[in-house]
This record gives C-alpha cells, sequence and structure tokens, in this order.
C-alpha cells in the first residue's frame, strides 16, 4: 500500500480527492487546521468508502510539528491543498494569504526533502494565467501579473515548486484547476464555504436555500454574450480522479519531466447568467438575483484548453454542467 498525505483533506476539493485515492486502494494520511473545513467531514469520508483516514489536525505554518509528523509517519506522495483561497478576502488580508500559503508549503517542502519523499502534486489555480491573451487557455500561455494576492501565492508556489524540484531532483506536478463546482453523488460531502460563500454556486444554492436573500451577479457589463464574466465550471469529482492520475503518474515514473502542469477544466466556457440559467431547469427553482458591479480582482473570461491533461494524463472530465448543479443542490439540501 502507498502512503498519500493529502494537506487540507478535510476541505471542498481534499475530501473529494480523498474518497478517489480511498476508491483506488491508496492509504490516506489527512492534515488539516479546520480552519475553513468541518470535522464531520472525516466521518462522511468513512461512509461513502468505508475506510476512516488517519488524521491530525495541525496547522503547517508551525514547522516543528510539520518536521515531527514526517518523523512519525512513512509517506510516499504527497498532494498539497491547504491553502486560503478566497480572491476577494485576500485582497483585504494579503498578508494573511501570503503567509498562509507561501509559510506552509516551505515547511511542507523542507520536510519531504528531509524524509525522502519524492512525489510531489500542487493545488493551483487558473488565475496564475490573468486575463489571458487568447481562450482557451493552454499551459503555453504567459503568466501575467495576478489581479489579486491570491493569484500571487499561486504564482509564487509554482515557482518555488520549480526550483524545488530541479534542485532536489523530485517530481512535481502543478495543477491548475478552473472553476470546481458540485458534490459528491452521496451528497454527503460538498462546498462547506464559512461565512459568506465568495464562489458562485454556493451562493447561488443558499439563496435557493433562502438562506441568502439574493444573488449578486458582479457586472453585466463584460464583453461576452450576455455581459457577465465568464468561466469554466468543472465537476469537483472529475477534478479529484485528475489528481489520482497525477499521482498514478508520478510513482510510475510516466512523467516527462521533473516539475509539469496541466490545466484541470471542461474546455467550454459559462457565462454567470447561463449557470443560474442551468441551475433553475435542473433543478426547477427559481433564483431571486440581482446585477450589481463588477467585484475587484475578477477578469472577464476564462476556460481551459485542457487537451494535455487528455493526451499525457488520460484524463478527461466526464460530467455535465446540469449534473453537477443538481448535485450541487441535493448537497445544499441536506446541509
Amino acid at each position: 500500500m502507498t502512503n498519500i498525505l493529502v494537506t487540507g483533506g478535510l476541505g471542498y476539493i481534499g475530501s473529494h480527492t480523498v474518497v478517489e485515492l480511498q476508491k483506488e486502494g491508496f492509504d490516506v494520511v489527512i492534515i488539516d487546521d479546520l480552519s475553513n473545513s468541518e470535522a464531520f467531514v472525516l466521518d462522511r469520508i468513512s461512509q461513502i468508502t468505508g475506510i476512516a483516514p488517519d488524521f491530525h489536525q495541525f496547522d503547517l505554518k508551525d514547522k516543528q510539528k510539520t518536521a515531527q509528523f514526517f518523523q512519525e509517519n512513512k509517506i510516499d506522495g504527497i498532494i498539497h491543498f491547504a491553502a486560503s483561497k478566497a480572491v476577494g478576502e485576500s485582497m483585504e488580508k494579503p498578508l494573511m494569504y501570503y503567509r498562509n500559503n507561501i509559510v506552509g508549503l516551505l515547511n511542507l517542502l523542507e520536510a519531504a526533502k528531509e524524509n525522502q519523499v519524492d512525489n510531489f502534486i500542487f493545488s493551483s489555480s487558473c488565475t496564475v494565467y490573468g486575463q489571458a491573451d487568447k481562450l482557451p487557455i493552454d499551459e503555453s500561455a504567459p503568466i501575467k501579473k495576478a489581479e489579486s494576492s491570491y493569484g500571487k501565492t499561486k504564482q509564487m508556489g509554482e515557482e518555488i515548486l520549480e526550483d524545488f524540484s530541479a534542485a532536489f531532483d523530485k517530481k512535481v506536478i502543478a495543477l491548475r484547476y478552473f472553476n470546481p463546482i458540485g458534490a459528491h453523488e452521496s451528497a454527503l460531502i460538498g462546498e462547506l464555504p464559512k461565512g459568506v460563500p465568495n464562489n458562485l454556486i454556493p451562493f447561488v444554492t443558499q439563496t435557493a436555500a433562502g438562506i441568502r436573500e439574493c444573488l449578486s451577479v458582479f457586472g453585466d457589463d463584460y464583453p461576452t454574450r450576455d455581459g457577465t464574466a465568464i468561466r469554466d465550471y468543472i465537476y469537483v469529482v472529475d477534478l479529484a480522479q485528475a489528481h489520482v492520475k497525477g499521482l498514478k503518474r508520478l510513482i510510475s515514473g510516466e512523467n516527462t519531466s521533473n516539475y509539469e502542469i496541466f490545466n484541470l477544466g471542461t474546455g467550454t466556457g459559462s457565462t454567470v447568467l447561463e449557470v443560474v440559467n442551468a441551475f433553475e431547469a435542473a433543478n426547477n427553482v427559481k433564483l431571486n438575483f440581482k446585477i450589481v458591479g463588477r467585484r475587484a480582482g475578477d477578469i472577464t473570461a476564462a476556460y481551459a484548453d485542457n487537451s494535455k491533461a487528455e493526451n499525457e494524463l488520460g484524463w478527461k472530465p466526464e460530467t455535465p454542467l446540469e449534473y453537477a448543479l443538481k448535485t450541487a443542490w441535493e448537497w445544499q439540501k441536506t446541509l
């Protein structure tokens, strides 16, 4: 059995990835400080898979605890999710974002180096591209100055990992996600924002559930089909499965270089209003929404060219937008 550490493994994408790893026979160890997740997710993972992952609650910014964990646990690969992730919040609290997202990563990499852990998958983001010159965005697109502190931490994280892999002969894959949505088909795990959601879909589901009075659509004056911003919305389980494929690629030595990058998206962009309409149609509900001004740090459009992931990882997203939106609503109703 291969022992895989998943940091932030009780968070949204982390928990779905833990489930997919367990289904593939990996032994999973989770580190999570519960700053943006809930302890009950651990039980839900066990309900889905029948296997309780080994769980350690601490903050990766604690260098001593991180080093101690690696001395006490044999780890064969790391999937690193643990990070603060809200674009808007990062503009208000930049120092918190730099400390959380960079210091935690550095402590993790130092421990990996000391303990001969060779396989590392990094949860990156399409925010590293900023507003791309051409769409769809492929991995060769230039990395522009990020629009948010969050985006900058992902850019820095990638640069650190590129140097780390070169200096210490480690195998690293950076996965640049577009916009993850939906929940597990069991409705036992899903996106669980603390406080006011920053992502579109939880805001949609909370509005549909009456928790929020009205959904704010940020801007209708973008140069797009209907004036609202375009994003590439990818089903979270499809996304989780890409991490498993990436990990297997590293463990089996199929990687073509020590540092590889893959876009993870559907290859199709949807406007905010198209998502609102699709949600209403998929779930037979009406949403109360209003158009408000644009939000700082938001770009006009981003969607992926995912052909590299298909050709080299053997990964292709299979799930239609409507199904993903259906699972999001089922999850919200269980809450």
